[in-house]
């Protein structure tokens, strides 16, 4: 979270006026009836989370659950992996940008060092939240030179790596067109290295293009929503802290479903609320990028994102 933004004297959002654990659990278990298989912990931070553990363990048991995965910067995962895994959190994705710390600490505005999301990446495969997703968004004049370093490194462990293209998520990120690397060119400077063969999906609507290394070393990802939007195959569907709906990550509002929660509607009605969002959605941002979305109010990244 940008600190010209989110400074010493920004002032969050009082406790009451987040969900609670078990507002999420109900949402969530609502949402399984209508055919939700899949939930993603995101940020922000989620670990920042008093008790996410709790949280964890109170949607592991929700019948229709398959997968419950967790997204962190991995600053606290070492600490709290084992207690997550306990708790029945199936796997985690962990942002790495780069693996040269100047690069990293200067992409990511934290006084924190690459040796420590490595020692979190081993930790959280060591108790079992594998195999391990790592997000690394690639910055034009930042870290397009370390694709072939991070996909060496990350060779034979069975983790995969993933390459995202930089995104206009929010309003803060200062993002710029001339700063993308496109996955075709990210593919070019891996295929200059490696000889690489696609696979198929693992699902519908699964957002990265997979890719495998042809001696079977590694799979890598590329996630190219800026120059191959996937919009009309998305199936995501996003819940804030707040109790709000988002159906695309570059939102400029959502639904808030707090008032309804709070005032003792059916479980029914609250189905009903969320199939009418679902059903009615029509957001095609990145399809539609161009200069008539310029200057957007986007709901920032660390609000809904990851």
């Amino acid at each position: 979270m940008p600190k010209e933004v989110f400074g010493r004297d920004y002032v969050f959002l009082a406790r009451d006026l987040l969900l609670t654990f078990e507002e999420i659990t109900r949402l969530t278990r609502i949402a399984s009836r209508l055919g939700v298989h899949k939930v993603r912990l995101t940020g922000g931070e989620p670990l920042l989370r008093r008790g996410l553990d709790r949280l964890v363990g109170m949607i592991s048991v929700i019948e229709g659950i398959e997968d419950l995965t967790l997204t962190t910067n991995g600053t606290l995962l070492a600490r709290k992996a084992e207690a997550l895994a306990d708790a029945g959190l199936h796997r985690v994705t962990v942002s790495l940008d780069s693996l040269d710390d100047a690069v990293f600490r200067a992409m990511n505005d934290v006084d924190f060092p690459v040796q420590g999301v490595l020692e979190a990446i081993s930790a959280a495969a060591d108790v079992g939240l594998a195999p391990i997703k790592i997000n690394s968004v690639v910055k034009r004049g930042f870290n397009e030179d370390g694709l072939v370093d991070m996909i060496e490194y990350f060779r034979g462990t069975g983790h995969v790596v993933r390459f995202i293209e930089y995104m206009d998520v929010g309003t803060t990120n200062g993002w710029r067109l001339d700063h993308v690397v496109s996955a075709a060119e990210m593919l070019d400077r891996i295929r200059s290295v490696y000889e690489v063969e696609p696979l198929e999906a693992a699902y519908r609507g699964e957002v990265a293009k997979r890719w495998r290394l042809t001696d079977g070393s590694a799979e890598f990802g590329l996630i190219a929503s800026v120059t191959q939007p996937f919009c009309g195959d998305c199936t995501r569907l996003r819940l804030s802290a707040d109790g709000s709906l988002y159906t695309c990550l570059f939102a400029t509002s959502g639904t808030d479903l707090r008032p309804l929660l709070r005032a003792g509607a059916s479980d029914e009605a609250v189905a009903e609320a969320i199939g009418a969002v679902w059903s009615t959605r029509v957001d095609r941002y990145s399809e539609l990028r161009s200069v008539d979305t310029v200057g957007l109010a986007k709901v920032e990244m660390s609000f809904i994102g990851g």
